[in-house]
């Protein structure tokens, strides 16, 4: 007798777990097709000024943010990181909607700008950019604009043109006294 009500038992659980995955599915394809509102939800930008202040003062290389851009310009990725040879990364979001980024480091450019671009290397070639030379790197994901100065590696990064990315190297300025 109880082993009957034993099994009655686990197929209601089964039953049970079978139609929350119906539900979670029905669920799921609502939600694809209900149209979305893009604009009632746009990305949040972060207001990096705190972090910016804190690697200013911690870094040794003056550390670069982007003066000037519009508005619509969102910074979504910030972080400092000392242990890591003074990382700085300061991600957008372009009015294209592409990543850029700003990457800077102490660390070896040979380790560094391959890791920070997802493998791409030195083309060769440069771009002038604000009266800067800067060494272009082509990669399979990410392209980049590449400067080492004052001990430190500037990577600006991401997905958008080389156009985007000059745009935000000749915004660049640092506020170190």
């Amino acid at each position: 007798m109880g082993g009957v009500a034993g099994m009655r038992g686990r197929q209601t659980v089964r039953g049970m777990f079978q139609s929350l995955g119906v539900i979670m599915v029905a669920a799921g394809v609502m939600y694809l097709f209900i149209p979305h509102d893009e604009d009632a939800n746009p990305v949040q930008a972060k207001d990096y000024r705190v972090e910016l202040l804190t690697a200013q003062r911690a870094a040794p290389y003056p550390v670069l943010a982007p003066e000037g851009l519009g508005k619509d310009w969102k910074a979504t990725v910030v972080s400092y990181k000392r242990e890591q040879h003074d990382a700085w990364q300061l991600g957008f979001l372009s009015p294209d909607t592409q990543y850029v980024a700003i990457h800077q480091s102490t660390e070896e450019p040979k380790e560094y700008v391959p890791d920070v671009t997802q493998q791409a290397t030195d083309s060769g070639k440069t771009q002038t950019v604000a009266g800067q030379v800067w060494q272009r790197w082509e990669g399979p994901k990410y392209d980049a604009l590449v400067r080492t100065e004052n001990g430190a590696t500037t990577v600006v990064t991401g997905t958008a043109s080389f156009e985007r990315l000059a745009e935000m190297a000749g915004a660049l300025q640092s506020k170190k006294a």
